[in-house]
């Protein structure tokens, strides 16, 4: 076929190229599949690195180093050795540290619940006592994160990604003049979906923010931290060092956890703040609970052990997924870029390829594939309410299939988004 960019051909040329492309899809479909890249899930490969973490004596697992039992009751801000390992990784202190469950989604979700219901430090009174109220979403972005917001009512307004984080002029703009914006979501090391880490200037734009409203949360989930898969991870600016100049520290609200570096159903999750905010939150978490799972904090303690034993078990992790990103890539640049209908990512770590092509393209490269047996993301997930303003953005997870599945997936995508292309461009 034709590797002629497809905006430079002819109508003759496209409806010649489409009647292919229409036949190698068909022939693709007529092929029994069942593939799913819907979500961004470690493979069975990477959560059986952490299984001998499950074969660790029991009796190791009872008492904390400061004689504190694991399987009682109380510590409700997590052990001090998860609390260490954690500030380690994140670059804070300890005290700057509370220690969930096993899912930072929950923490997320439960910070905004209890912003609504009691207020957060500093703010003059509940979010939820205040009328309207808006949320910043960077797109496109994490869906889940949107769908928190959502749920609870919030005005959803989109904040384009650049190629060094959120339009922080927009950001600025909303934030110091509209006292009913409470919060942004943030990914700010190898974004879902885009790839992108922010840049030192887009975090001290951030710690450099004067909010219109005295309550106002930044929404820093550090998802990925130490998530490079080739070898040349990108540099995160502290956003804590960064607001510490500015004074500015209760403004950020970090969440990371262990979902995607031990087990996604069975790890470990943070909140990371000024101590102002870690009073204030330990004071409301004393009324929630109890305490979290110790047993499983000391578990991966010993496990992981320190910051670099983390990163010497990534490294496992990076050496499965690295080649699924290859795959992926190389399937884009070999049978789309040539025709010069999208461009992409290529990040050095992370868990996603955000594929943009043609305006009004994405919903039917999406149903394509589902028709021959594919499901992606839902066009339109990585936008608040589902709903792409262009039509352009696909979400791609490559790390949950197996590589042959994963090429078997990547031939069936690039035919389906070159079709549905074609008819884009032949309709006009």
């Amino acid at each position: 076929m034709s590797m002629k960019s497809y905006l430079d051909m002819t109508k003759q040329e496209l409806s010649a190229e489409l009647a292919a492309v229409r036949a190698a899809y068909d022939a693709l479909a007529a092929v029994p599949r069942k593939l799913d890249m819907s979500r961004g899930k470690p493979n069975p490969a990477q959560l059986d690195l952490s299984m001998p973490m499950l074969a660790l004596d029991p009796a190791t697992l009872t008492h904390t180093a400061s004689g504190a039992d694991t399987r009682n009751y109380g510590l409700p801000t997590g052990i001090d050795e998860c609390k260490a390992l954690f500030a380690d990784l994140l670059g804070v202190q300890p005290a700057n540290i509370i220690v969930g469950g096993q899912s930072s989604l929950n923490l997320m979700y439960d910070s905004v619940a209890r912003a609504l219901l009691l207020g957060v430090y500093g703010g003059s009174k509940p979010w939820g006592q205040q009328g309207k109220l808006k949320f910043l979403c960077p797109v496109p972005g994490y869906d889940r994160h949107f769908a928190v917001t959502a749920a609870f009512g919030f005005e959803l307004i989109n904040i384009p990604m650049t190629a060094t984080g959120p339009d922080m002029a927009l950001v600025k703009q909303y934030v110091e003049s509209d006292a009913a914006v409470k919060g942004i979501w943030c990914v700010p090391k190898y974004s879902n979906p885009s790839g992108i880490t922010y840049s030192a200037e887009t975090v001290r734009a951030f710690a450099a923010l004067k909010p219109a409203a005295d309550d106002f949360r930044i929404f820093w989930d550090n998802a990925y931290c130490v998530h490079c898969f080739d070898g040349k991870d990108d540099e995160l600016l502290n956003i804590f060092d960064a607001c510490k100049e500015q004074g500015s520290e209760d403004m950020v609200y970090e969440f990371a956890s262990t979902s995607k570096i031990s087990f996604g159903g069975a790890g470990v999750s943070v909140i990371a703040a000024s101590e102002n905010n870690i009073q204030f939150i330990a004071k409301q978490l004393g009324v929630q609970t109890i305490g979290h799972d110790k047993v499983n904090q000391l578990r991966h303690v010993h496990f992981l052990k320190d910051a670099d034993g983390v990163k010497e078990h990534m490294k496992k992790h990076a050496a499965i997924v690295r080649p699924k990103f290859e795959c992926v890539l190389g399937a884009l640049d070999t049978e789309i870029a040539p025709r010069g209908i999208a461009h992409w990512n290529k990040p050095h770590g992370g868990y996603f390829v955000a594929y943009e092509g043609l305006p009004g393209t994405a919903t039917r490269c999406v149903a394509l594939c589902k028709e021959a047996g594919l499901v992606l993301t839902p066009a339109g997930a990585p936008f608040p309410y589902g709903k792409d303003p262009e039509d352009s953005v696909i979400r791609i997870a490559p790390t949950f299939p197996d590589l042959p599945e994963l090429e078997a997936a990547m031939e069936l995508f690039c035919v389906a988004a070159r079709l549905a292309a074609l008819e884009t461009l032949t309709a006009k």
